[in-house]
């Protein structure tokens, strides 16, 4: 499958060169989603936060006559997502553009695919965004599509000392449990199809893939103008990763409307 990464500035550390998915989503989890999916024959698709919209792209790959969007505010990874359409012939059914989810009007989609991007449907602070965002999902789906939630939830109770060793003011109540995530999808008029949770391997292969083609760059380059800050951002990346290491999850919820 073609994929066309996203290129640095000349002189500059690479970005994301290793990374498939923007989260932590293994190829086997991946091609079970678009079978999932794909068999509810949506016709249109809506991908909220989509980054470079690689599984929107591989669920157009896999339904022909369904066209997709995809909507985000980070340029370089919409160019990736235009590039890699244009790369395996789906220019013509998948656009991607640079604009706010917040009160998009962009639905109802068959579709709405939000991995990772619920804080993009909402203003409110965490954890009452995922509150706000399960209700504009609801909104932006048809009545006889799906939605593919991904959404962080604590696998367990941090303890301040992990907390202290996360991003900047973490808290204890930035998510909620699993079995509360679940009950607020319910809440907002959904019922859970398919309930699934990232693995440890998952989560490995992604923050390593994450940070790996960096991490290679600054060892060849130690004397860089960019390497004194490339080193703190990634050596504060990974003693956050190694706080949150299962702790935090990633649960992949598969919603059906309620009628």
């Amino acid at each position: 499958m073609t994929d066309t990464r996203t290129a640095a500035p000349a002189g500059h550390p690479p970005r994301l060169t290793r990374l498939t998915f923007h989260g932590p989503l293994s190829e086997p989890r991946a091609q079970s989603l678009v079978h999932r999916l794909a068999h509810t024959g949506p016709t249109t698709v809506l991908d909220i936060g989509c980054g470079w919209g690689e599984l929107m792209l591989r669920i157009l790959t896999a339904v022909p006559e369904a066209t997709g969007v995809g909507i985000d505010l980070n340029a370089e990874d919409l160019a990736r997502g235009r590039r890699n359409a244009e790369a395996r012939g789906l220019a013509h059914r998948a656009e991607f553009v640079e604009e706010s989810a917040i009160a998009t009007s962009r639905g109802p989609a068959d579709l709405v695919l939000c991995l990772g991007a619920s804080h993009a449907l909402s203003t409110a602070e965490p954890p009452q965004h995922t509150t706000e965002a399960l209700r504009a999902l609801r909104g932006l789906v048809t009545d006889n599509g799906r939605v593919l939630l991904g959404e962080g939830f604590w696998q367990r109770t941090p303890t301040p000392a992990e907390l202290k060793g996360m991003w900047p003011e973490a808290s204890a109540t930035d998510h909620h449990d699993l079995a509360t995530l679940l009950d607020l999808a319910v809440a907002a008029g959904f019922r859970p199809e398919w309930t699934e949770t990232a693995n440890p391997d998952e989560w490995e292969e992604f923050e390593s893939a994450y940070q790996a083609d960096v991490e290679v760059w600054l060892a060849r380059h130690p004397d860089h103008p960019l390497a004194p800050e490339t080193r703190d951002r990634l050596d504060r990346h990974r003693a956050q990763w190694m706080s949150y290491r299962g702790v935090l999850g990633l649960a992949y919820l598969t919603l059906v409307p309620a009628l």
